[in-house]
C-alpha cells in the first residue's frame, strides 16, 4: 500500500476487524497498551475502538510528550521568562499546559513575558541571531523523535558561537517509561503497540528486552487506522500462540537499527540524566537526556542556575493515572465538564495526542453520556 487512502480503506478495515474478532478467543481478555499519542489519536478518530471485540481492551500509555512534562518543569520555564527576562521559545502546545497557581506559559506571556511560539528549533536559533543583546532559551521537549534536531541546533550554535542561545532540555526516553509501567504492576498488560516516529530513530532493537525478559510482545505500528488494526491482530496472534517477539508492522519507515546518523548526533550532544520526573509516573531512572559538559555553554539549567522543585498535580485531575493506563479519560470527573480543550485543567487535555483531548475531539464523552441515558430509560 503506497497511498494514504489505501491505509483508510473501509473494506480492508472491515476485513481486519473480522480477522481480529475471529482471532480473539472468547475466554480471554486482551490488554494492549498503545504507547504513542499518535496511536491514541488514530484509535479515537477513526473509530477503531468501536471495531474491536469487547474482550480486546486498548490501554492508553504515556505517549504524549506534552502530557508527561511535570508542572515543576513548566514553572521553571515561566520563571525564566518572567524573572530572567529571556526570550523563551517553544512549540505551541507547550504554551497551554497548566502550571502552578493557575499559570501557564501563554498566561505568562499575557503578563508581559517574552514567550514565542516556534515551529522548529531553527526558528529559535534565528531569534538568537536577530536579538544578539537578548538571551534566547529554547524549551526542548519530546521523545527520541524530536531530540536529533535539538542536537543539530546546539552544534550549530557552537559553530556560530551564539553565546545568547541556550536550551532547556526536557527530552525523555520511551523504553525507560515502558519499563517503569511494567515494574509498577498497577495495570495488567499483555502486549504493546510500539511507537512509530520514535522507532524510526531508535529502531526496533531497543524493544527486545520487553519480549525476552518481560515476555510481552511488541508490534511497532504506523499511524493510519489499518496500521494500528494490523498491529492489534499481530499482537493477538502472538498472545494466542504463547510467544513474545518484537515485530515491525511499520516496515515502510522503521528498521531494526534505526537512524544511525541521528543516534550519533544525539550521543555526541547529550548524556543520560540519573533521574527525571514524569507527570503521573514520578521519578524514573535513566529516562531523560541532559546536555553534555562539552556544550555546557548552551545548557539553560546551568546558565541560569535552575534548581528543580517537584509540584503536585491538580487534586481533582486524573491525568497521572490516565498516563499510567490505570484510568481512562471518562473515569475523570473533570473530563468534558470543567476540563475541555478550551479550558484544560490537565495536560492530557492540551495536546491532540493526549488521551483526554483525543477522546473529547471525537465525541467519545458524548457516546458515553448517550449510552448512560439510554440504559436509564424504561
Amino acid at each position: 500500500m503506497k497511498y494514504v487512502d489505501e491505509f483508510r480503506d473501509g473494506e480492508l478495515a472491515r476485513a481486519l476487524a473480522q480477522a481480529i474478532d475471529q482471532a480473539a478467543q472468547p475466554d480471554r481478555h486482551y490488554r494492549l497498551m498503545e504507547f504513542c499519542g499518535g496511536h491514541t489519536h488514530a484509535l479515537a478518530r477513526y473509530g477503531v475502538l468501536d471495531l474491536l471485540p469487547a474482550n480486546v481492551e486498548m490501554i492508553h500509555g504515556p505517549g504524549c510528550p506534552v502530557c508527561v512534562l511535570p508542572i515543576g518543569r513548566i514553572d521553571e520555564a515561566i520563571a525564566l521568562a518572567l524573572d530572567q527576562k529571556v526570550i523563551l521559545a517553544s512549540y505551541g502546545d507547550v504554551l497551554r499546559v497548566p502550571a502552578s497557581n493557575q499559570q501557564s506559559l501563554i498566561r505568562a506571556r499575557a503578563q508581559g513575558a517574552d514567550i514565542r511560539m516556534v515551529y522548529s528549533v531553527d526558528d529559535a536559533l534565528d531569534l538568537a541571531r536577530q536579538n544578539p543583546q537578548r538571551e534566547v532559551v529554547f524549551l526542548a521537549i519530546g521523545f527520541e523523535t524530536t531530540t536529533p534536531p535539538t542536537a543539530v541546533a546546539i552544534l550549530q550554535a557552537a559553530r556560530e558561537r551564539l553565546a545568547n542561545f541556550s536550551v532547556l532540555c526536557y527530552h525523555v526516553l520511551t523504553p525507560a517509561a515502558m519499563h517503569a509501567i511494567l515494574a509498577s504492576g498497577e495495570v495488567a498488560i499483555d502486549g504493546f503497540v510500539g511507537p512509530a516516529h520514535v522507532s524510526t530513530v531508535i529502531g526496533s532493537q531497543p524493544y527486545d528486552v520487553f519480549a525476552s525478559q518481560h515476555r510481552k510482545p511488541v508490534v511497532i505500528a504506523g499511524f493510519e487506522p489499518l496500521d494500528v488494526m494490523q498491529a492489534i491482530l499481530m499482537l493477538i496472534e502472538q498472545i494466542n500462540a504463547g510467544v513474545a517477539r518484537v515485530e515491525n508492522q511499520f516496515t515502510r519507515a522503521v528498521t531494526r537499527e534505526g537512524n544511525r546518523k541521528a543516534q550519533q548526533l544525539v550521543a555526541q550532544v547529550f548524556t543520560l540524566r540519573t533521574s527525571f520526573e514524569w507527570r503521573g509516573l514520578g521519578e524514573i531512572a535513566d529516562s531523560a537526556l541532559a546536555i553534555r559538559p562539552e556544550y555546557a555553554a548552551f545548557d539553560a539549567e546551568l546558565k541560569f542556575g535552575l534548581n528543580y522543585h517537584s509540584v503536585p498535580d491538580h487534586k481533582a485531575c486524573e491525568c497521572g493515572p490516565i498516563l499510567r493506563g490505570v484510568l481512562k479519560p471518562k473515569d475523570c470527573k473533570l473530563f468534558a465538564t470543567v476540563c475541555t480543550p478550551e479550558h484544560p485543567l490537565g495536560a492530557c487535555m492540551v495536546s491532540s495526542e493526549g488521551a483526554c483531548a483525543a477522546h473529547f475531539a471525537y465525541g467519545r464523552h458524548l457516546e458515553s453520556a448517550l449510552k448512560a441515558k439510554t440504559e436509564s430509560q424504561p
